[in-house]
């Protein structure tokens, strides 16, 4: 979930979040892990190209990330689907949650399935099982035709995926597709820190000349998610 918040009363939906909601999400069925995540005002490339689509909401300061088993814990409850329908809200949710979560301000959801993921150089610095590293790079988008997946899968599976594998500062890569929600695709980076993400990221495009010219060419070719993709801390 990517959201904003408003100033007032977010000290207390922040309070509510760590101490009583995440708690209780992870003690649903095929949940493994829960992370909360502040997004850093970053510069984005010029090359990277977001959807104009207004429908598409469009928050970005906070991203919360549940991991499971599979993409069946996400599953809403029958009765959400019944006639007439409780609304859009969980239907377990307490008074206190629908006024916190009614906070959420612009709120995108998508559930996805992992496609690949391949360990960094300081993978040894995560416990199995646990919430991503402390900065994450989480983008979300769509290729738009066929030809462009075909290249999205080259892309991460020839190059990026590969090049993330060695680039010092990097705990892992991960590309996932979607099961639901308006992106296609996402892929969430891990570093051990932002410095590390800041100072190592540039260093690609020296590295590897070649494929930074394939990258100009072949990333406008993307419609990001807005404000995608997000660099944030824990």
């Amino acid at each position: 979930s990517w959201y904003n918040l408003p100033d007032n009363g977010r000290d207390d939906y922040l309070s509510w979040l760590h101490g009583a909601y995440l708690p209780r999400l992870l003690k649903k069925p095929g949940v493994l892990w829960a992370a909360h995540y502040a997004s850093e005002k970053m510069p984005i490339p010029s090359r990277i190209r977001h959807t104009d689509d207004r429908s598409v909401p469009a928050g970005t300061d906070y991203i919360m990330l549940l991991g499971a088993e599979n993409s069946h814990a996400f599953s809403k409850d029958v009765r959400v689907f019944a006639d007439p329908a409780p609304g859009k809200l969980e239907v377990d949710l307490t008074a206190e949650d629908r006024k916190m979560l009614s906070m959420r301000i612009g709120e995108r959801v998508n559930i996805m399935t992992e496609e690949a993921r391949v360990d960094g150089p300081e993978a040894g610095q995560r416990e199995v099982g646990t919430a991503p590293s402390p900065c994450i790079q989480l983008g979300s988008f769509n290729a738009g035709s066929r030809e462009a997946e075909d290249e999205l899968l080259a892309w991460y599976a020839r190059w990026r995926m590969p090049a993330l594998k060695k680039l010092p500062g990097c705990v892992g890569i991960r590309k996932m597709v979607s099961v639901s929600g308006w992106a296609k695709h996402g892929v969430l980076y891990e570093f051990v820190s932002l410095e590390a993400r800041n100072e190592r990221i540039p260093t690609l495009a020296k590295l590897y000349p070649e494929m930074e010219a394939w990258t100009n060419a072949f990333i406008p070719k993307l419609t990001h998610a807005p404000g995608s993709p997000h660099v944030a801390r824990r």
